[in-house]
């Protein structure tokens, strides 16, 4: 038995280590967002490779090729926060623009389309990549874009999980799938929780920034 494969039972459930600790990356890094920390990132990628692995070895083609996104999100991101981090300075936060909100919709829609008829025209040939292509795409466009506004510090991208999290609960609920349509619930308790932290720190940054150029002037 390899490493990748190594785990214990839970009530007859096999229970991979690698695929628990990859999830426990993905919540640890929802709370390290609330917290603006730069090592938000290295844990998501840590939990992004831990479960592209762990779909390979389980033969889930379109959960995999999903963490290869992940992953350079997560290294966009990185770079990113670091650069805004630089010196001890504070993650500079902000609300998006109306045309960065604009084009965050756009991409919602236009990528959920995309994705969605692939999947559909994938499982027509026999791929079996989802059984609920729509939804599925969703989440998954929703998520890459979330991710992309988090990696630029834009206090929307707590609504954009929460978009997705409102569909991804329910979602695993009716399949069946109680444990991730609890830790769903958790990621929502927790993306609300961040939303409200960003949001006031945001207005803070900016009352700091008013006063600072009416010093200046």
């Amino acid at each position: 038995m390899s490493w990748a494969e190594a785990g214990f039972e839970v009530l007859g459930q096999r229970v991979l280590w690698i695929d628990l600790v990859g999830n426990a990356c993905a919540l640890g890094t929802v709370y390290l967002a609330i917290k603006r920390t730069v090592w938000t990132w290295p844990v998501q990628l840590t939990g992004t490779v831990l479960l592209f692995i762990a779909s390979v070895n389980a033969h889930i083609t379109g959960n995999a090729l999903k963490q290869v996104l992940f992953g350079v999100l997560a290294v966009y991101g990185w770079v990113k926060w670091a650069k805004g981090t630089r010196d001890g300075a504070a993650l500079p936060i902000r609300p998006a623009t109306a045309r960065e909100r604009a084009a965050l919709c756009a991409a919602m829609a236009v990528g959920t389309v995309a994705v969605a008829l692939t999947f559909t025209a994938l499982n027509a040939r026999g791929w079996h990549i989802s059984w609920a292509p729509w939804p599925d795409a969703y989440i998954f466009v929703g998520s890459a874009v979330a991710t992309w506004a988090q990696g630029r510090a834009l206090v929307d991208f707590w609504l954009v999980w929460v978009a997705v999290d409102l569909v991804g609960v329910p979602l695993a609920f009716s399949s069946g799938l109680v444990v991730s349509g609890l830790v769903y619930g958790v990621f929502l308790v927790m993306v609300l929780i961040g939303f409200r932290g960003w949001l006031r720190q945001a207005r803070a940054l900016a009352v700091q920034r008013q006063e600072t150029e009416a010093m200046a002037a």
